[in-house]
């Protein structure tokens, strides 16, 4: 199967609607959707990027808690929007401080909000976009405590069948791993046994920040700040678990973990590695290693599923493929090239190879389910693999096992213990 083959089994394998334009709920087929961007950081423009690019939305207000960020926005979405044929971000569109998502939601000049602030702020900000009848497409984790996740959970009930919801999982759109899954669904595996799966990245990096208040240089470093981020496992390793999840058709029973911050000496207090068992349904274990430490520039990542009838691998970077009695191997536009993605690919989300695809096919659908009608709600699904990821990071954390029951009931609580008001 190649790419144009592949858009016509993406709906059945990833859960992703790839429909028609229509005249529905207001829009007319084709017409430019309103996006705001919430979040001008690196991972935001590059997203809201691709949306401007590659789908009929168009970039249209900007907000951001910094007036340096939202300035770098705006010249820059100035640039991007003069080049695509239309203006800039609406002055009038321009949201700063920490009240700055509240005035976005309720703005009458936007359709929909892509919400790419760090992730403690996720879930309360896609609450203000969802009650103001907004569009949301959040970028992952929904939520980085159970409290947020339940919560993640209400509002997309909220939202179900009259908004999109969806959730920054681009890997679910990339063709070769669509069509990998569908197999493994189809049965191309047999009776799988076990995924070995990694996650291997280089310490991140932030500028020097003198003359910085300390409540600032954690909301500008926040990749480093555990209530901020969720930490490496709930924060990035959870692409890897999403897939295993999707894979399974589920979530793990119960974990056990180690890991440490043994390398990294930045401030903050992340771990620089975990070492995960997930026990899943008819005892399929799923082992995830994981680790983000040192300056190498190589980022490699893949999962690996042991079947009765053979194995698969899903490489970011190499072929993905199935070896053994249903032998087949992904042949898209171009062959991806052998070996690992530099460090760049895991901090300014300029995918290529397997994932060259994944953002535009995922933001196309994002756009034409508003578009058509057809909305989506991916809030079930971000939680669970959020709850799954928080699940390891929690036996990591406890240096014991811990079951799926128990991580539900526990009332673990992220705070961070910043008066926002600061931040006009």
């Amino acid at each position: 199967m190649d790419r144009r083959q592949f858009i016509g089994t993406a709906a059945a394998a990833s859960g992703l609607l790839l429909l028609k334009p229509k005249t529905a709920f207001g829009y007319e087929a084709n017409s430019a959707v309103r996006l705001g961007l919430l979040g001008c950081g690196g991972r935001g423009t590059s997203v809201a990027t691709s949306f401007a690019n590659n789908t009929a939305a168009r970039i249209v207000a900007l907000a951001d808690l910094f007036p340096d960020q939202l300035e770098k926005g705006k010249a820059y979405f100035d640039k991007l929007n003069s080049s695509l044929g239309y203006a800039g971000p609406d002055s009038n569109l321009m949201f700063r401080g920490h009240k700055a998502y509240e005035e976005m939601a309720s703005s009458k000049g936007v359709d929909a909000v892509q919400i790419s602030t760090p992730p403690w702020f996720h879930v309360q900000h896609l609450d203000a976009v969802v009650s103001a009848g907004k569009h949301a497409y959040c970028e992952k984790p929904v939520g980085v405590d159970i409290s947020q996740a339940n919560h993640a959970l209400e509002i997309g009930n909220r939202a179900e069948g009259r908004l999109s919801l969806d959730v920054g999982f681009q890997l679910r759109s990339a063709p070769p791993y669509v069509e990998l899954v569908r197999r493994i669904h189809d049965g191309a595996l047999g009776k799988i046994v076990s995924i070995d799966a990694h996650y291997n990245a280089p310490a991140s990096k932030y500028p020097e920040r003198p003359n910085t208040s300390p409540d600032e240089l954690r909301l500008r470093d926040w990749l480093w700040d555990r209530q901020l981020s969720g930490d490496i496992l709930v924060e990035q390793n959870i692409h890897v678990i999403d897939i295993c999840n999707w894979m399974l058709k589920g979530h793990p029973t119960k974990a056990f973990a180690t890991g440490g911050r043994n390398v990294i000496n930045h401030p903050g207090d992340t771990w620089d590695n975990y070492q995960v068992v997930f026990t899943y349904p008819d005892n399929v274990r799923v082992n995830l290693s994981t680790t983000q430490f040192g300056s190498v520039d190589w980022f490699d990542v893949s999962e690996r599923v042991f079947g009765s009838l053979g194995l698969s691998e899903s490489p970011y970077s190499g072929p993905v493929r199935i070896v053994g009695q249903n032998a087949w191997t992904w042949a898209g536009d171009a062959p991806p090239k052998e070996g690992t993605q530099p460090a760049a690919f895991a901090s300014n989300g300029a995918f290529s190879d397997n994932l060259a695809h994944a953002d535009q096919e995922k933001d196309r659908s994002f756009i034409q389910s508003i578009v058509s009608g057809q909305f989506h709600n991916q809030a079930a699904i971000g939680v669970e693999s959020a709850r799954s990821a928080m699940l390891g990071r929690m036996a990591g954390r406890l240096g014991r096992e811990v079951t799926w029951e128990e991580l539900l009931a526990h009332d673990e609580v992220y705070k961070v213990n910043i008066d926002m008001t600061q931040f006009r």
